[in-house]
Protein backbone atom coordinates (compact mmCIF):
# COMPACT_ATOMS: atom_id res chain seq x y z
CA UNK A 1 0.00 0.00 0.00
CA UNK A 2 1.28 3.10 -0.90
CA UNK A 3 1.09 6.13 2.05
CA UNK A 4 -0.74 9.37 1.83
CA UNK A 5 1.40 12.04 1.84
CA UNK A 6 0.85 16.13 1.92
CA UNK A 7 0.02 17.40 -1.27
CA UNK A 8 -1.42 14.20 -2.94
CA UNK A 9 -5.11 14.57 -3.75
CA UNK A 10 -6.32 11.75 -0.86
CA UNK A 11 -4.34 14.05 1.82
CA UNK A 12 -6.84 17.01 2.53
CA UNK A 13 -9.96 14.70 2.67
CA UNK A 14 -8.86 12.70 4.61
CA UNK A 15 -7.31 15.45 7.60
CA UNK A 16 -10.87 17.13 7.25
CA UNK A 17 -12.39 13.43 7.23
CA UNK A 18 -10.55 12.65 10.62
CA UNK A 19 -11.08 16.37 12.34
CA UNK A 20 -15.02 15.91 11.14
CA UNK A 21 -15.00 12.69 13.12
CA UNK A 22 -12.84 13.66 16.06
CA UNK A 23 -15.36 16.28 16.80
CA UNK A 24 -18.46 14.35 16.83
CA UNK A 25 -16.02 12.19 19.17
CA UNK A 26 -15.62 14.55 22.06
CA UNK A 27 -18.69 16.60 21.43
CA UNK A 28 -20.68 13.83 22.66
CA UNK A 29 -18.41 12.03 24.76
CA UNK A 30 -18.54 14.07 27.52
CA UNK A 31 -21.82 16.45 26.14
CA UNK A 32 -22.99 16.00 29.98
CA UNK A 33 -19.74 17.38 31.65
CA UNK A 34 -20.74 20.91 31.41
CA UNK A 35 -24.46 20.37 32.30
CA UNK A 36 -23.37 18.45 35.65
CA UNK A 37 -24.53 20.82 38.29
CA UNK A 38 -28.10 21.24 36.00
CA UNK A 39 -28.18 17.50 36.30
CA UNK A 40 -27.51 16.91 40.19
CA UNK A 41 -29.91 19.58 40.96
CA UNK A 42 -32.79 18.12 38.55
CA UNK A 43 -32.71 14.32 39.48
CA UNK A 44 -31.44 15.36 43.24
CA UNK A 45 -28.08 13.36 42.85
CA UNK A 46 -24.44 13.97 44.12
CA UNK A 47 -21.71 15.22 41.95
CA UNK A 48 -20.19 12.21 42.67
CA UNK A 49 -22.94 10.26 41.42
CA UNK A 50 -23.73 12.89 38.22
CA UNK A 51 -20.34 12.15 37.17
CA UNK A 52 -21.53 9.09 36.17
CA UNK A 53 -22.89 9.77 33.69
CA UNK A 54 -19.02 10.82 31.95
CA UNK A 55 -17.52 8.15 33.41
CA UNK A 56 -19.87 5.17 32.39
CA UNK A 57 -19.65 6.61 28.78
CA UNK A 58 -16.01 6.58 29.16
CA UNK A 59 -15.52 3.62 30.64
CA UNK A 60 -18.11 1.47 28.12
CA UNK A 61 -15.86 3.15 25.31
CA UNK A 62 -12.67 1.81 27.19
CA UNK A 63 -13.78 -1.85 26.80
CA UNK A 64 -15.81 -1.76 23.70
CA UNK A 65 -12.52 -0.61 22.22
CA UNK A 66 -10.59 -3.58 22.56
CA UNK A 67 -12.91 -5.36 20.50
CA UNK A 68 -14.08 -3.14 17.53
CA UNK A 69 -10.75 -3.32 15.79
CA UNK A 70 -11.68 -7.08 14.49
CA UNK A 71 -14.96 -5.74 13.24
CA UNK A 72 -13.26 -3.20 11.38
CA UNK A 73 -11.12 -5.75 10.46
CA UNK A 74 -13.64 -7.76 8.46
CA UNK A 75 -16.15 -4.76 7.45
CA UNK A 76 -13.55 -2.34 6.59
CA UNK A 77 -12.18 0.96 8.76
CA UNK A 78 -14.52 3.83 7.20
CA UNK A 79 -17.88 1.83 7.20
CA UNK A 80 -17.32 1.04 10.97
CA UNK A 81 -16.28 4.83 11.63
CA UNK A 82 -19.32 6.01 9.70
CA UNK A 83 -22.07 3.67 11.64
CA UNK A 84 -20.05 4.59 15.04
CA UNK A 85 -20.84 8.59 14.40
CA UNK A 86 -24.41 8.16 13.31
CA UNK A 87 -25.17 5.48 15.95
CA UNK A 88 -23.32 7.90 18.44
CA UNK A 89 -25.85 10.94 17.01
CA UNK A 90 -28.92 8.55 17.58
CA UNK A 91 -28.51 8.29 20.75
CA UNK A 92 -28.03 11.75 21.84
CA UNK A 93 -31.28 11.61 20.68
CA UNK A 94 -32.52 8.82 22.70
CA UNK A 95 -30.88 10.48 25.74
CA UNK A 96 -32.33 13.49 25.45
CA UNK A 97 -35.68 12.18 26.10
CA UNK A 98 -34.34 10.14 29.16
CA UNK A 99 -37.55 10.12 31.71
CA UNK A 100 -34.75 9.07 34.54
CA UNK A 101 -31.12 9.93 35.35
CA UNK A 102 -31.17 5.69 35.70
CA UNK A 103 -32.24 6.05 32.04
CA UNK A 104 -29.74 8.69 30.96
CA UNK A 105 -26.81 6.04 32.57
CA UNK A 106 -28.35 3.58 30.82
CA UNK A 107 -27.94 4.95 27.25
CA UNK A 108 -25.18 7.11 27.84
CA UNK A 109 -23.92 3.69 28.77
CA UNK A 110 -24.82 2.70 25.82
CA UNK A 111 -23.58 5.71 23.46
CA UNK A 112 -19.94 4.99 24.60
CA UNK A 113 -20.41 1.68 23.72
CA UNK A 114 -21.57 2.46 19.99
CA UNK A 115 -18.50 5.66 19.96
CA UNK A 116 -15.93 2.56 20.68
CA UNK A 117 -16.32 2.40 17.17
CA UNK A 118 -14.49 5.21 16.13
CA UNK A 119 -11.15 6.88 18.21
CA UNK A 120 -9.59 3.19 17.92
CA UNK A 121 -9.76 2.73 14.64
CA UNK A 122 -8.99 6.18 13.52
CA UNK A 123 -5.88 6.08 14.99
CA UNK A 124 -4.96 2.96 13.83
CA UNK A 125 -6.27 3.97 10.00
CA UNK A 126 -3.94 7.11 10.46
CA UNK A 127 -0.99 4.69 11.16
CA UNK A 128 -1.53 2.54 8.03
CA UNK A 129 -2.52 5.33 5.47
CA UNK A 130 -0.30 8.20 6.47
CA UNK A 131 3.21 8.91 5.50
CA UNK A 132 5.61 8.46 8.65
CA UNK A 133 7.29 11.38 7.89
CA UNK A 134 3.95 13.23 8.59
CA UNK A 135 2.44 10.93 11.56
CA UNK A 136 2.96 13.44 14.01
CA UNK A 137 1.34 16.14 12.14
CA UNK A 138 -1.88 14.42 10.83
CA UNK A 139 -2.44 12.67 14.58
CA UNK A 140 -1.98 16.31 16.10
CA UNK A 141 -4.71 18.10 13.81
CA UNK A 142 -7.06 14.84 14.66
CA UNK A 143 -6.22 15.63 17.98
CA UNK A 144 -6.79 19.38 17.24
CA UNK A 145 -10.08 17.69 16.07
CA UNK A 146 -11.31 16.15 19.22
CA UNK A 147 -10.44 19.92 21.29
CA UNK A 148 -12.46 21.58 18.97
CA UNK A 149 -15.51 18.94 19.53
CA UNK A 150 -14.71 19.04 23.02
CA UNK A 151 -15.06 23.11 23.08
CA UNK A 152 -17.93 23.08 20.76
CA UNK A 153 -19.82 20.65 21.92
CA UNK A 154 -19.48 22.10 25.58
CA UNK A 155 -20.73 25.33 24.93
CA UNK A 156 -23.36 24.50 22.35
CA UNK A 157 -24.93 21.96 25.32
CA UNK A 158 -24.44 24.83 28.02
CA UNK A 159 -25.97 27.91 26.12
CA UNK A 160 -28.97 25.77 24.79
CA UNK A 161 -29.54 24.25 28.57
CA UNK A 162 -29.31 27.87 29.87
CA UNK A 163 -31.53 29.60 26.80
CA UNK A 164 -34.06 26.10 26.43
CA UNK A 165 -33.27 23.03 28.80
CA UNK A 166 -30.63 19.80 28.57
CA UNK A 167 -33.21 18.34 26.61
CA UNK A 168 -33.41 20.64 23.50
CA UNK A 169 -29.15 20.76 23.88
CA UNK A 170 -28.86 16.96 23.33
CA UNK A 171 -31.50 16.88 19.96
CA UNK A 172 -29.37 19.89 18.61
CA UNK A 173 -25.99 17.53 19.22
CA UNK A 174 -27.57 14.06 18.01
CA UNK A 175 -28.97 15.70 14.79
CA UNK A 176 -25.47 17.86 13.97
CA UNK A 177 -23.59 14.37 15.02
CA UNK A 178 -25.47 12.29 12.14
CA UNK A 179 -25.18 15.13 9.32
CA UNK A 180 -21.21 15.04 9.88
CA UNK A 181 -21.65 11.42 9.72
CA UNK A 182 -22.93 11.50 6.17
CA UNK A 183 -20.07 13.29 5.47
CA UNK A 184 -17.48 11.62 7.17
CA UNK A 185 -18.76 8.86 4.95
CA UNK A 186 -18.37 10.27 1.64
CA UNK A 187 -15.23 11.81 3.00
CA UNK A 188 -12.46 9.36 3.93
CA UNK A 189 -10.98 7.23 1.93
CA UNK A 190 -11.06 3.27 2.28
CA UNK A 191 -7.56 1.98 3.88
CA UNK A 192 -7.36 0.19 0.67
CA UNK A 193 -3.84 -1.72 1.38
CA UNK A 194 -5.81 -3.54 4.38
CA UNK A 195 -7.22 -6.87 3.11
CA UNK A 196 -10.53 -7.91 5.21
CA UNK A 197 -9.86 -10.88 7.79
CA UNK A 198 -12.03 -13.38 8.90
CA UNK A 199 -13.62 -12.63 12.30
CA UNK A 200 -11.53 -13.80 15.09
CA UNK A 201 -11.69 -13.19 18.49
CA UNK A 202 -8.96 -15.15 19.17
CA UNK A 203 -6.82 -13.60 16.65
CA UNK A 204 -7.66 -9.86 18.81
CA UNK A 205 -6.92 -11.58 21.58
CA UNK A 206 -3.33 -12.75 20.34
CA UNK A 207 -2.82 -9.45 19.05
CA UNK A 208 -4.36 -7.65 22.37
CA UNK A 209 -1.58 -9.48 24.34
CA UNK A 210 1.30 -9.28 22.05
CA UNK A 211 1.31 -5.85 22.20
CA UNK A 212 0.86 -5.80 26.37
CA UNK A 213 4.21 -7.58 26.01
CA UNK A 214 6.25 -4.86 24.99
CA UNK A 215 7.52 -2.78 27.89
CA UNK A 216 7.12 0.22 25.89
CA UNK A 217 4.02 0.54 24.54
CA UNK A 218 3.18 -0.04 28.55
CA UNK A 219 4.49 2.95 29.32
CA UNK A 220 2.59 4.83 26.71
CA UNK A 221 -0.79 3.06 28.21
CA UNK A 222 -0.17 4.51 31.43
CA UNK A 223 0.94 8.14 30.53
CA UNK A 224 -2.63 7.72 28.72
CA UNK A 225 -4.16 6.74 31.91
CA UNK A 226 -3.08 9.56 33.80
CA UNK A 227 -3.20 12.48 31.13
CA UNK A 228 -7.09 11.64 30.52
CA UNK A 229 -7.91 10.82 34.28
CA UNK A 230 -6.71 14.45 35.25
CA UNK A 231 -7.87 16.14 32.48
CA UNK A 232 -11.57 15.11 33.39
CA UNK A 233 -11.08 15.51 37.29
CA UNK A 234 -10.46 19.19 35.99
CA UNK A 235 -13.45 19.75 33.95
CA UNK A 236 -15.57 17.73 35.91
CA UNK A 237 -15.46 19.91 39.12
CA UNK A 238 -14.42 22.97 37.81
CA UNK A 239 -18.16 23.92 36.95
CA UNK A 240 -19.23 23.31 40.52
CA UNK A 241 -16.63 25.98 41.89
CA UNK A 242 -17.48 28.36 39.31
CA UNK A 243 -20.92 28.16 39.82
CA UNK A 244 -20.54 28.69 43.53
CA UNK A 245 -19.51 31.72 45.65
CA UNK A 246 -17.90 34.31 44.42
CA UNK A 247 -18.36 33.47 41.15
CA UNK A 248 -21.96 32.47 40.56
CA UNK A 249 -21.43 31.99 36.83
CA UNK A 250 -24.03 31.05 34.80
CA UNK A 251 -24.86 27.93 32.50
CA UNK A 252 -23.74 29.82 28.97
CA UNK A 253 -20.74 31.32 30.98
CA UNK A 254 -19.54 28.04 32.46
CA UNK A 255 -19.77 26.73 28.65
CA UNK A 256 -17.82 29.68 27.36
CA UNK A 257 -15.25 28.32 29.84
CA UNK A 258 -14.11 25.25 27.31
CA UNK A 259 -12.86 27.92 24.91
CA UNK A 260 -9.74 27.28 26.58
CA UNK A 261 -9.82 24.25 24.43
CA UNK A 262 -7.85 26.49 21.67
CA UNK A 263 -4.97 26.17 23.25
CA UNK A 264 -5.49 22.50 22.88
CA UNK A 265 -5.74 22.97 19.11
CA UNK A 266 -2.64 24.58 18.19
CA UNK A 267 -0.49 23.17 20.62
CA UNK A 268 -1.84 19.58 19.60
CA UNK A 269 -1.12 20.23 15.78
CA UNK A 270 2.19 22.49 16.57
CA UNK A 271 3.45 19.88 19.29
CA UNK A 272 2.85 17.05 17.18
CA UNK A 273 4.91 18.48 14.34
CA UNK A 274 7.42 18.64 16.92
CA UNK A 275 7.46 15.34 18.41
CA UNK A 276 8.27 14.33 14.36
CA UNK A 277 11.91 16.10 14.93
CA UNK A 278 13.14 15.73 18.91
CA UNK A 279 12.78 12.98 21.21
CA UNK A 280 9.62 12.15 21.99
CA UNK A 281 10.05 11.76 25.70
CA UNK A 282 11.11 15.21 26.00
CA UNK A 283 8.58 16.58 24.21
CA UNK A 284 5.42 14.68 26.25
CA UNK A 285 7.52 15.67 29.66
CA UNK A 286 7.33 19.12 28.85
CA UNK A 287 3.70 18.89 27.93
CA UNK A 288 2.85 17.21 31.32
CA UNK A 289 4.48 19.85 32.94
CA UNK A 290 2.36 22.61 31.46
CA UNK A 291 -0.30 20.34 32.40
CA UNK A 292 0.64 20.57 35.87
CA UNK A 293 1.72 23.85 35.92
CA UNK A 294 -1.70 25.14 34.91
CA UNK A 295 -2.94 23.14 37.10
CA UNK A 296 -1.63 25.05 39.73
CA UNK A 297 -2.46 28.15 38.85
CA UNK A 298 -6.23 27.54 39.10
CA UNK A 299 -5.44 27.90 42.97
CA UNK A 300 -5.56 32.01 42.27
CA UNK A 301 -8.79 33.33 43.84
CA UNK A 302 -9.08 35.91 40.59
CA UNK A 303 -11.08 34.30 37.95
CA UNK A 304 -9.19 35.51 34.84
CA UNK A 305 -5.74 33.98 36.41
CA UNK A 306 -8.14 30.71 36.62
CA UNK A 307 -8.49 30.55 33.04
CA UNK A 308 -5.45 31.13 32.35
CA UNK A 309 -4.25 28.40 34.24
CA UNK A 310 -6.66 26.28 32.68
CA UNK A 311 -5.85 27.47 28.72
CA UNK A 312 -2.27 26.16 29.90
CA UNK A 313 -3.79 22.89 31.39
CA UNK A 314 -5.71 22.06 28.13
CA UNK A 315 -2.83 22.84 25.76
CA UNK A 316 -0.65 20.57 27.60
CA UNK A 317 -3.29 18.26 27.69
CA UNK A 318 -3.79 17.90 24.18
CA UNK A 319 -0.10 18.31 23.22
CA UNK A 320 1.01 15.17 25.52
CA UNK A 321 -1.82 13.08 24.30
CA UNK A 322 -0.65 13.76 20.46
CA UNK A 323 2.68 12.83 21.09
CA UNK A 324 1.61 9.89 23.27
CA UNK A 325 -0.94 9.03 20.45
CA UNK A 326 1.58 9.42 17.76
CA UNK A 327 4.43 7.16 19.72
CA UNK A 328 2.00 4.14 19.96
CA UNK A 329 1.82 4.18 16.26
CA UNK A 330 5.34 4.76 15.51
CA UNK A 331 6.27 2.03 17.98
CA UNK A 332 3.57 -0.40 16.61
CA UNK A 333 4.14 -1.38 12.90
CA UNK A 334 1.78 -4.33 13.11
CA UNK A 335 -1.93 -4.40 13.79
CA UNK A 336 -2.10 -0.51 15.41
CA UNK A 337 -5.43 -0.66 15.59
CA UNK A 338 -5.30 -2.91 18.18
CA UNK A 339 -1.93 -1.22 19.65
CA UNK A 340 -4.19 2.12 19.28
CA UNK A 341 -7.20 0.67 20.90
CA UNK A 342 -5.45 -0.51 23.86
CA UNK A 343 -3.89 2.57 24.32
CA UNK A 344 -7.13 4.68 24.27
CA UNK A 345 -8.28 1.84 26.64
CA UNK A 346 -6.26 2.46 29.42
CA UNK A 347 -6.77 6.83 27.86
CA UNK A 348 -10.36 5.99 28.99
CA UNK A 349 -10.22 3.74 31.63
CA UNK A 350 -8.33 6.82 33.37
CA UNK A 351 -11.20 9.25 32.84
CA UNK A 352 -13.60 7.02 34.25
CA UNK A 353 -11.38 5.98 37.45
CA UNK A 354 -9.60 8.82 38.28
CA UNK A 355 -12.43 11.05 37.00
CA UNK A 356 -14.74 9.57 39.27
CA UNK A 357 -12.12 9.97 42.46
CA UNK A 358 -11.80 13.36 41.52
CA UNK A 359 -15.08 13.57 43.12
CA UNK A 360 -13.85 11.94 46.05
CA UNK A 361 -11.74 14.77 46.77
CA UNK A 362 -13.64 17.62 45.67
CA UNK A 363 -15.84 16.60 48.40
CA UNK A 364 -13.87 16.41 51.44
CA UNK A 365 -10.85 18.57 50.92
CA UNK A 366 -12.67 20.98 48.01
CA UNK A 367 -10.50 22.83 45.26
CA UNK A 368 -7.43 22.52 46.54
CA UNK A 369 -7.90 18.80 47.02
CA UNK A 370 -9.03 18.15 43.55
CA UNK A 371 -5.58 20.10 42.27
CA UNK A 372 -3.62 18.15 44.57
CA UNK A 373 -4.93 14.81 43.24
CA UNK A 374 -4.81 16.28 39.73
CA UNK A 375 -0.69 17.25 40.55
CA UNK A 376 -0.08 13.79 41.81
CA UNK A 377 -1.14 11.69 39.43
CA UNK A 378 1.18 14.19 36.60
CA UNK A 379 4.13 13.57 38.93
CA UNK A 380 4.22 10.45 37.91
CA UNK A 381 3.36 10.69 33.95
CA UNK A 382 6.14 12.72 33.62
CA UNK A 383 8.42 9.80 34.96
CA UNK A 384 6.68 7.31 32.96
CA UNK A 385 7.48 9.69 29.78
CA UNK A 386 11.12 9.40 30.26
CA UNK A 387 11.03 5.87 31.18
CA UNK A 388 9.16 4.61 28.36
CA UNK A 389 12.19 6.25 26.08
CA UNK A 390 14.58 4.14 28.20
CA UNK A 391 12.61 0.80 27.47
CA UNK A 392 11.84 1.37 23.84
CA UNK A 393 15.60 1.99 23.61
CA UNK A 394 16.23 -1.21 25.33
CA UNK A 395 13.55 -2.96 23.02
CA UNK A 396 14.26 -1.81 19.72
CA UNK A 397 13.36 -4.80 17.58
CA UNK A 398 10.24 -6.00 19.83
CA UNK A 399 7.72 -4.87 17.23
CA UNK A 400 9.90 -6.15 13.82
CA UNK A 401 9.51 -9.65 16.18
CA UNK A 402 7.62 -12.38 14.06
CA UNK A 403 4.35 -12.49 15.55
CA UNK A 404 2.10 -14.59 12.70
CA UNK A 405 -0.25 -11.56 13.39
CA UNK A 406 -0.03 -9.45 9.71
CA UNK A 407 1.66 -6.28 8.83
CA UNK A 408 -0.53 -3.39 7.67
CA UNK A 409 1.64 -0.53 7.45
CA UNK A 410 1.71 1.35 4.06
CA UNK A 411 5.48 1.97 2.66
Amino acid sequence: MTCIKPGSREYPLVVAALFLGGFVTFANLYSTQTILPTLVRQFHVTPVVGSLSVSLTTGALAVCMLVTPVFSDRAGRRVVMTVSLAATGAFSLLAALAPSFGTLLVLRFLQGAVLAGFPAIAMGYIGEVIHPGSLGRVMGIYIGGTSIGGMTGRFMVGALTDLFSWHVALVVLGVLSMVISFYFGRMLPPATGVAPAPFSLARAAAAIFYHLKDPALLGLYAVGFILMGGFVSMFNYVGFLLMAPPYHLSQTLIGFIYIVYLGGTFSSAWVGRLADRLPRSLVLAAAVISMGAGATVTLAPLLVVKILGLVLFAAGFFAGHSVASGWVNKRATINKSQASSLYLFFYYLGSSVIGSAGGLFWSRFGWPGVIANIDGVLVLAVGMAFLTAVLAARHPLWVQEKAGLGENTCR
